[in-house]
């Protein structure tokens, strides 16, 4: 298994690394009607459930395009370093989301979605 399918892995359990900061966030979080309840979120606990919902519309289009440089046999090396910076830059979006640090978490996503597109590119 290459690099790349572990950023997968990585990608598909990160919403949850915010989840878990968000029901940590307030007390008495209500698992009967978790939804509700994480809609009511102000704050930090508000921003990290934003932070897990980005995370999860950020997913597929990740995995689409490591699947396609695989298929495409683009350069494994360049492959996994684009995954690894993907991981990485939305392991720190999230932190930056939750520290409502906006300006400097857009230019993060950017660059996230940036080393998607060059695994397009790099898959011609």
């Amino acid at each position: 298994m290459t690099i790349a399918y572990w950023c997968v892995l990585a990608v598909i359990l990160m919403p949850y690394i915010w989840t878990i900061t968000a029901k940590a966030s307030a007390p008495k979080f209500d698992n009967n009607q978790p939804r509700e309840w994480l809609a009511k979120l102000q704050g930090k606990g508000a921003r990290a459930h934003a932070a897990q919902l980005n995370s999860f519309e950020a997913m597929p289009g990740f995995i689409a395009a490591v699947i396609i440089a695989h298929l495409a046999n683009a350069p494994q090396h360049q492959v996994d370093l684009l995954a690894m910076n993907f991981v990485v830059l939305r392991l720190i979006f999230g932190y930056l989301y939750i520290a409502d640090q906006a300006t400097l978490r857009s230019v993060i996503w950017a660059l996230a979605l940036a080393c998607v597109v060059a695994l397009f590119v790099i898959s011609i």
